[in-house]
Order: structure tokens, then sequence, then C-alpha cells
């Protein structure tokens, strides 16, 4: 009976094991998706909007979107027999940067000399703007009498239609033989002479050249250079280019030449921009031009900065207007107001230069811009967007450029201008770069 019993028992069991297998519910393998993937994929979809957490990169050779890394999809796994800590992946070292916000009045200035001008124009696109400024010598374009070199500028001017930009160009300098033998960067002997050069100049590019900045900082004798500065003389010369241009290509803009900001008013090395301003437009400046150009630089000093403001975060040249941003458009536009004039301010340079990641801070005491080891790459950034920021909220400022994108790139380092530059010598954007890419009007 026993026996039985235990054949029995057995039996049951045997039942009861067979039935575990054949009908219990089937359970999945457990995934496991190691933490560095989940982070990963969050910040794909972060942008940081803090310029000092994104590192300086190099221009993607198209203007397709920056590349992003795809997350690994996670593969099944059997169930483990025992808990494991999944290792994770190194998380990643950049975020991307988003693409530009468009601009459509901002501009800079470029230097076309760049063995290739479509990726500096697509640098341009890179932040959005839509107005790209050339700066044209004379003295390069007509080196003998009536014997023009347009085939260089032909090529920049139709590769800026191309990309659809709306281009400023900037004129200055007269060829030395109109200048009775006292060298370069001043205007001719002649004023006649600049209308006769601007009729085939504008004829020549009809209808591809948006507006053009007639001469260049007139009030300072290293840009009148061999005549006594004058506003009167400045006025007759924009005069004779004006109408020159009005007649070959009537829709084209004209601006005055931006004056210089030095604080200076010796009459000699310079005529205080404020006081040259006046007298230019008492001597008719306004009706030759449909806006007025300016240059509201600001040294070391933020451009929310006033001079009369009781403490200043630069310890030098802040002790006249002329040396910061805000009080030079302020003070420019109240002498339109005083005058009548309801022309827009044009600022066609403006800029803050930084050593920092372009020389050495130890800079010869000839270097033209001292101040530029006072400026890191994020105050650089930070003055250039509160700049436009400024610019945007005044309805009398038209559009503005930023002096420059790409002198350190074609001319190196040691080139003084090459510390205004957007870039680094390695074509690396800085961080100003970056923050006027992303930057909403």
């Amino acid at each position: 009976m026993i026996k039985i019993k235990i054949v029995i028992r057995l039996l049951f069991l045997l039942v009861l094991t067979l039935g575990c297998v054949f009908y219990a519910p089937t359970i999945s393998p457990t995934v496991d998706i190691p933490t560095a993937v989940v982070v990963k994929e969050a910040q794909e979809e972060i942008f940081l909007p803090h310029v000092e957490l994104l590192p300086a990169s190099p221009l993607p050779t198209a203007l397709s979107p920056v590349a992003t890394s795809t997350a690994p999809t996670p593969t099944a796994t059997a169930a483990p027999t025992e808990a494991k800590v999944a290792t994770p992946e190194s998380p990643p070292t950049a975020t991307p940067i988003p693409p530009p916000v468009l601009k459509p009045d901002y501009g800079i200035q470029i230097d076309p000399n760049d063995q290739d001008l479509a990726r500096v124009l697509r640098w341009v696109e890179g932040l959005g703007f839509r107005w790209v400024k050339v700066q044209v010598e004379w003295s390069f374009a007509e080196a003998r009498a009536n014997e023009y070199r347009w085939e260089d500028l032909d090529r920049v001017v139709a590769l800026v239609n191309e990309f659809q930009f709306d281009l400023l160009i900037g004129v200055v300098d007269a060829p030395g033989w109109l200048r009775a033998g006292v060298g370069y960067n001043g205007p001719p002997t002649d004023p006649a002479e600049f209308g006769r050069f601007m009729t085939a100049f504008a004829t020549h590019y009809a209808g591809q050249v948006t507006a053009y900045e007639l001469w260049n900082e007139p009030n300072l004798s290293r840009e009148w250079y061999g005549e006594t500065l004058n506003p009167a003389a400045f006025v007759t010369l924009v005069a004779q280019g004006s109408q020159a241009i009005r007649q070959a290509d009537p829709q084209a803009l004209i601006i005055s030449g931006g004056l210089g900001v030095t604080g200076i008013d010796d009459g000699i090395q310079a005529i205080d921009d404020r006081r040259f301003l006046r007298e230019a437009l008492n001597a008719g400046l306004a009706q030759w031009v449909d806006g007025i150009g300016v240059h509201p630089y600001g040294y070391a000093n933020p451009p929310w900065e006033r001079a009369s403001d009781t403490t200043h975060t630069a310890s030098a040249w802040n002790e006249h207007p002329s040396f910061f941003f805000l009080d030079t458009l302020e003070d420019y536009h109240a002498i339109l107001q005083a005058a009548g004039v309801t022309l827009s301010l044009w600022p066609t340079e403006f800029g803050w230069p930084s050593v920092q990641g372009i020389r050495s801070e130890n800079l010869p005491s000839d270097f033209a811009y001292p101040y530029a080891a006072w400026v890191t790459e994020e105050m650089q950034a930070q003055y250039l967007v509160e700049a436009c920021r400024l610019m945007d909220e005044r309805p009398w400022v038209g559009p503005f450029f930023v002096w420059n994108l790409n002198t350190v790139v074609v001319w190196g380092a040691e080139r003084p201008e090459a510390v205004f530059s957007l870039l680094r010598p390695d074509t690396a954007w800085r961080p100003a770069y970056i923050a006027l890419r992303v930057h909403e009007p």
C-alpha cells in the first residue's frame, strides 16, 4: 500500500511539472538600455543658450544642417540570471548648434581676397545676415586713366548676387596720378574726377549693387591724406559721386562715408566727428545721400555705457563720448534732428577687438588697437549682440555692418585688424560668431 501511494505521488508531481511547462504565460526578456544612451538622445534635442559652453567649430563644407549622431537602437537580450549594472557610454562631447536666425538688416564686411570666396559667403549665410559689405580701392580699379580692372570685382559681385545678398560697396583711395604725387588714401585733386569714375563704376554694375558708401572716415588725415581736412570739400566729393550714380543706376542707394571716432579735434590729424557732421550737413550733405554713414566703435567700453556714467568697465579710453557706441549713435541722431534731417543712420562699421584666440596679449607699443587686450572673446560676443539689440530698438537706424568677418583668415594673426574678426586663424568660429548666429532681432 505504501509503495502504491509513493508511485501515485510521483505521478502527480510529474503531471504538475509538465503543466507548468506547457501552460505557463510567456515572459518577455528584459531590455537593458544604457543610461548614457538616454542622456545622448535627450541632448540631441537641446541647444545650450550660453555661448561659453559651445566650442568654436570650423564651418561645414556645405550649408546642410550640422550633422548629429544617432543613438543606437537597443537590442533585446535574455533575462539576466542576476542583477547587473549597465556600463554607461561616454557622453557626447559637443552640443549641436541650431540653424542661424535670419536677420535681414544685419550685414558684415568681408575681405574678398580669400581664395575660396564661396566659403566666405557661406560663413555669412551661417550668421543669418543678408547684407555684405566690400571696400573697393579706386586706385586699384583704375591704375591708369580710363583703363578699368573690373575682372576681380566682377567675380565678387556676381557671386554675392548668386547668393542673393544685398551688397554695399565702399569706394575709397583715388589713384596717385590724380593726386599730384601726394600718395594714396586721399581724394582726387579735382573732385569731378570722382564723378567720372563713379559713372563708369555704376554703369558697369547697374542693378547689381544695392548701395554705395562714398569714401571712408574723411575727418581723419590717414583717409584724406595730402589734403586739408574740410567737411565742405567732402560734401563736394560726395555730390560728384552721387550725381553719377543716380544717373547710371537710379535704384542704388547712396550712403555718406562713415566718420572716424577718435576724440581728436586739432584739424590736422582729425576733426571731431560730431563737429564734422554738423558742418557737412550745413554744406548740404543730406541732399546727396539716402543715409548717413556712422562708425560707432566702442573701444573697450560696453555698448550700453555712456561717457557720463560715474563708473566704467574700462580704465582708459573712456573720457570722451567718441569712445562710446551708444553716445555716438544718440549724438548723431540728435545732430540730424537739429538740422531737420530725417535720414537714417547706417552703421557701416562697428565692432570690438579681442586678442584672445588670435595672438599674444603682449602687444607691441605701436599696435593700432591696444585695448584689444582688455576684451575677452566672451566680452566681444556679448558686446556685439547687445549693440545689435540697441540698434534694433532704434527705428532711425538702418542696416548695420559688423567689422569684420575674415581678415585674420586672409592676412594672418599679425594683421592688426585680425583682432576684430569673427573667425580664428584656422577658420574656427569665435564665440561672437556663434552668438550672432543664434541672436534673434
